[in-house]
């Protein structure tokens, strides 16, 4: 199985001096000669470079206490979460998942072989605790598949210990620099190998200009598919909030093509739409039980204990726990599946040659507004419409409807901001506050569906069901707070909101 370590290092150009003396660097009592260790390691990658171009690492290393699969992902300069997995003849399943959005059906290939003589000093405190690792590392690259040569250089590294502050990095860098050291250029070693070798230096390309409405409307899509992209790995490794950011990102991507209809061919995009629509009712699976299981969570804590009778706390976790791990395995074989790699692939087809309809080429300030200001349309319409209602499942359904296109106003309003600049941030802000409003009454008409499907079970098994009915109530008012707001929130918006 394979299993993460956040690894915070930084890497330095290195001469024949070697490493400088560190001792009395941020409490450095001794530095520790561990040896030469020799490391073998060959990276793979697609054939166009695909996982360096994100400057992500794949690699098989023997040599070390390390060996096995390592597969790097950037958190931060000098950071990053390194997944591992035990040696084997062929990349794992495990670790193949986390790279799919980007491999698909490509072939995963040996790339570069990086051999290195590493020096290991430790760097350890007045009792003995490790703070950091330095090594002195003399590499020797090569470029596999007979496209390109060989380099060779010297390079100083430092990794800090586990839990260690990241500010003793700075204290000795500070040293180091101070004996003439220079941080790396490159970023890491298979950056530096590809750029020596014959390959290129990883780099993201530059924005193109945004000047037509197409441009701009395309420039928004390309960040939501990026980000689709850059998080499937993330909701895979269960790290929290990717799913509820990825869902996002999938309904930004979907309102844009449903707004700007002017700009983009509906005939084409309808398609993508219905399958990004698919997309994030799969991912609302795992996402509205975990907003589910904080609400009622917070609700119960919040409750004075004479009003908590019977074993609530045990049944609600017990219910959060074992909807949770469900929704995670669905999760996995959503993103495994066929449908969702041939969406990516379809939202990559779309953005290389979009189906641009004439309002595309023109000018961003006036189509832009005008899409914007008929969902604001449709949004007025629907509020007035759950003001007007009488309270009970029609409301709730109006104000539902009327939450789903606030978010698509709002969604509209953020691809426009670029163009139009106050005027749609303002909406932007607006449609925000109201989807806020408007999401709580949501969530308080499902945590008593919720409250009624516990409340049945724990009567079932003879237990005491008042604390549900407690809760309940506290739903019933929540909602009816949201209701008797909504007036005065949207009075509000309706004299600042326009584009």
């Amino acid at each position: 199985m394979a299993d993460a370590k956040r690894e915070i290092e930084r890497k330095y150009e290195s001469d024949d001096s070697g490493l400088p003396d560190l001792t009395g660097v941020g409490g450095v009592a001794a530095v520790l000669d561990k040896g030469v260790v020799e490391l073998d390691a060959t990276y793979y990658d697609t054939a166009d470079e695909r996982l360096a171009a994100a400057a992500l690492t794949l690699r098989r290393r023997t040599g070390g206490s390390d060996a096995g699969w390592h597969l790097k992902f950037p958190v931060g300069p000098g950071v990053r979460d390194e997944i591992r997995a035990p040696l084997s003849d062929t990349v794992p399943e495990e670790i193949a998942a986390l790279v799919r959005s980007r491999v698909r059906d490509d072939e995963l290939v040996p790339l570069v072989r990086l051999r290195s003589a590493r020096d290991v000093r430790h760097l350890v405190d007045a009792e003995g605790a490790l703070l950091a690792e330095a090594s002195v590392d003399a590499v020797t690259a090569e470029r596999l598949g007979g496209r390109g040569g060989a380099a060779q250089w010297t390079e100083i590294e430092v990794e800090l210990a586990d839990d260690g502050d990241p500010a003793f990095l700075d204290l000795v860098e500070k040293r180091l620099r101070r004996a003439g050291v220079r941080p790396s250029k490159s970023p890491s070693k298979l950056a530096r190998a590809l750029e020596q070798t014959g390959g290129r230096r990883p780099r993201k390309d530059k924005p193109a200009p945004q000047v037509t409405a197409g441009d701009h409307v395309l420039a928004y899509l390309r960040a939501q598919r990026d980000v689709l992209v850059d998080l499937d790995p993330a909701v895979r490794r269960d790290i929290p909030d990717s799913v509820h950011r990825m869902r996002v990102a999938t309904r930004r991507a979907r309102s844009t093509l449903r707004s700007f209809r002017s700009v983009l061919d509906r005939a084409v995009t309808d398609p993508v739409a219905a399958e990004l629509k698919w997309l994030a009712g799969e991912l609302g699976v795992g996402r509205d039980q975990e907003v589910m299981a904080e609400r009622l969570t917070a609700a119960l804590d919040a409750l004075p204990p004479h009003l908590v009778a019977g074993p609530v706390p045990e049944r609600l976790a017990s219910w959060a726990q074992a909807r949770r791990g469900g929704a995670q395995s669905h999760l996995a074989g959503v993103l495994d599946s066929r449908r969702y790699l041939t969406l990516l692939d379809t939202l990559d087809a779309l953005l290389a040659d979009p189906p641009l309809r004439k309002a595309a080429g023109k000018k961003p300030g006036k189509v832009l507004a005008k899409a914007a200001a008929k969902d604001l349309a449709t949004v007025s319409a629907l509020v007035e419409q759950a003001i007007d209602v009488p309270p009970g499942e029609e409301r709730d359904v109006a104000v539902h409807e009327a939450r789903k296109k606030a978010k698509r106003t709002r969604y509209a309003a953020e691809a426009a901001a670029p163009a139009l600049g106050g005027p749609a941030r303002s909406l932007t802000k607006a449609m925000k506050s109201l989807t806020t409003l408007l999401g709580d009454h949501q969530d308080s008409v499902m945590t008593r569906l919720t409250l009624r499907e516990l409340s049945a079970v724990a009567h079932a098994a003879g237990e005491n069901t008042f604390t549900y009915g407690v809760l309940y109530g506290r739903e019933e008012a929540r909602a009816a707070q949201a209701e008797a707001e909504l007036p005065r929130l949207w009075k509000e918006i309706g004299s600042t909101a326009a584009v």
